[in-house]
């Protein structure tokens, strides 16, 4: 018995066969793996056209100005049924809008983003159903009044287990 301790067993070629295998192949299979969730969870396209897209940047960039110095401020809360959003003048006042619109994305997945309308109810405030999960979102919040868009902005924020936000 102590003869076999001192006498290690031969390594051959087909130990090294066995080991190179083994190792190339644990490598192989992650890598597949993580390609087939990298193809399947989001597209990667974040606009159909990049040349379209930068020529339009600078329209929109003015267009972004001339919202902005309108003054008008949202405070987003999302709850249990969907969306509140307190829609606010440059004066402090309730602001009144025809249409609101909130545009829900995950920041990765594609799979719950969805568009909420939300309507002005008696208090002022503007509520759309739909619920909120868990997790990261960037809402585009769209104000418009006569045919003008009053506010229109992006807001990243995470919705934490409880329903709280966090921006």
């Amino acid at each position: 018995m102590i003869r076999s301790i001192f006498n290690p067993k031969e390594f051959t070629g087909k130990h090294m066969l066995f080991a190179m295998l083994a190792f190339f192949g644990v490598i192989i299979t992650v890598n597949l793996v993580m390609a087939r969730f990298a193809v399947t969870t989001w597209s990667g396209l974040v606009v159909p056209n990049t040349y379209v897209a930068s020529q339009q940047f600078n329209d929109k960039a003015a267009e972004s100005r001339a919202i902005e110095a309108l003054g008008y401020q949202v405070k987003l809360t999302p709850n249990a049924e969907g969306l509140e959003i307190d829609f606010i003048d440059s004066a402090g006042q309730p602001a009144l809008a025809d249409s609101m619109i909130a545009e829900l994305r995950r920041p990765v997945a594609e799979h719950q983003d969805r568009d909420i309308v939300l309507v002005r109810e008696a208090d002022g405030i503007y509520r759309g159903k739909g619920q909120v999960l868990e997790g990261e979102w960037i809402a585009t919040v769209t104000a418009i009044k006569d045919g003008e868009t009053l506010y229109k902005r992006g807001w990243r924020f995470h919705v934490n287990a409880d329903g709280s936000l966090t921006q």
